[in-house]
């Protein structure tokens, strides 16, 4: 077996990244305003949060009605995934705020959750925005022998069909996540094939501490009040929605037409473009005229300014747009942008289809 190598950006002077940056910081300082959250989004924080805990409280401990109840689990898991995207995501990548402690606690809710911070750091900050769409690198599409997600990847008879059945293998992700990934991560001391850096006595305490509490809030304590019937069909419902929510919403920022999957140099380890220009042809945006999709996946169909800049809170991405769009032309570079989700659900399926046939 073959040793992994990182790869590597090429060098450019000046690299496209800092003019971005330069023309963006002179956006915020203009407004004289901060790059990070707002009360805006602090305020959406609290009333996802919120409504996390009143919907987990009356569905478990005052079980309504079936049709009720199970009108419940559809929003316990779409607020699974707008949590996961508003408040841990921006927090992770240290945009929530500018105290440290509160981007923490953001990044934290992921334990809420039930899922290990330490994981999502690695595999998405380091090597999801390093890397996007380089096959073996990318954990993202490496979604398994089911799925094809890349045009270097082996291709079996079953990707033939994967536009139509890949709507059922979403939905299993958050469930997936949960019990199987992280603990995969954890055993094998890998991500795909990239290794872990080393986890420190606190990494593993929380690791385990995040499942024991996640076993009991989500498990133990509801089985024991509903039943185990009642509590699976419910958390499968929970579950599923918030995987499909949760897939699509990522898929479509990186695995639709024109998106790009560029191959490191085999000698030289150096990858096609720079980072910058990396990440404008690896992904794409949707939908960003449309203000309740922006509000609910916390920004993520502003893909390409989130990916140059992660560090900037996705409240601010609606304004940078222009800037990155105009920069795109000067540099003759293709802006990838679906103007509706249903479009972009489109070129995702196309796709898939075309992987699935080449």
């Amino acid at each position: 077996m073959t040793e992994f190598v990182t790869p590597k950006f090429p060098h450019v002077n000046p690299p496209l990244h800092l003019v971005l940056k330069q023309r963006v910081q002179a956006y915020f300082d203009e407004k004289g305003i901060s790059a990070t959250g707002n009360p805006t989004l602090f305020s959406k924080a609290i009333i996802l949060l919120c409504a996390f805990v009143a919907v987990y409280t009356h569905l478990v401990f005052f079980t309504p009605n079936w049709y009720l109840a199970l009108t419940e689990c559809l929003i316990l898991g779409g607020l699974v995934a707008a949590i996961g995207f508003n408040v841990m995501h921006d927090g992770s990548h240290g945009s929530f705020s500018k105290s440290k402690l509160l981007n923490r606690v953001a990044a934290s809710s992921i334990s809420l959750l039930g899922a290990n911070h330490f994981m999502w750091n690695m595999k998405h900050n380091m090597i999801h925005h390093s890397f996007t769409n380089v096959d073996g690198v990318d954990d993202d599409i490496a979604v398994g022998a089911l799925m094809r997600m890349a045009p270097t990847q082996k291709r079996y008879i079953a990707h033939k069909f994967q536009h139509v059945y890949f709507w059922f293998l979403y939905m299993l992700l958050y469930l997936f996540w949960i019990f199987f990934t992280d603990y995969k991560k954890y055993f094998s001391q890998k991500i795909g094939n990239v290794p872990l850096k080393k986890m420190s006595i606190a990494d593993h305490i929380e690791f385990w501490g995040v499942k024991i509490y996640h076993a009991a809030v989500f498990i133990v304590i509801p089985v024991a009040i509903v039943g185990w019937a009642n509590w699976a069909i419910g958390f499968s419902i929970m579950g599923l929605f918030a995987g499909f929510v949760l897939s699509i919403v990522f898929q479509l920022a990186h695995t639709v037409e024109h998106a790009e999957f560029p191959v490191a140099n085999v000698e030289t380890h150096l990858l096609p473009e720079e980072f910058a220009k990396h990440q404008i042809k690896t992904t794409a945006n949707f939908a960003t005229n449309n203000k309740l999709i922006s509000w609910l996946v916390g920004g993520l169909n502003f893909q390409i300014e989130h990916h140059l800049f992660p560090k900037i809170s996705h409240v601010h991405y609606p304004q940078i747009s222009n800037i990155v769009r105009n920069v795109c032309k000067e540099y003759q570079l293709n802006y990838i942008e679906y103007p509706t989700m249903i479009q972009a659900v489109g070129a995702h399926v196309r796709f898939l289809r075309d992987m699935g046939r080449a």
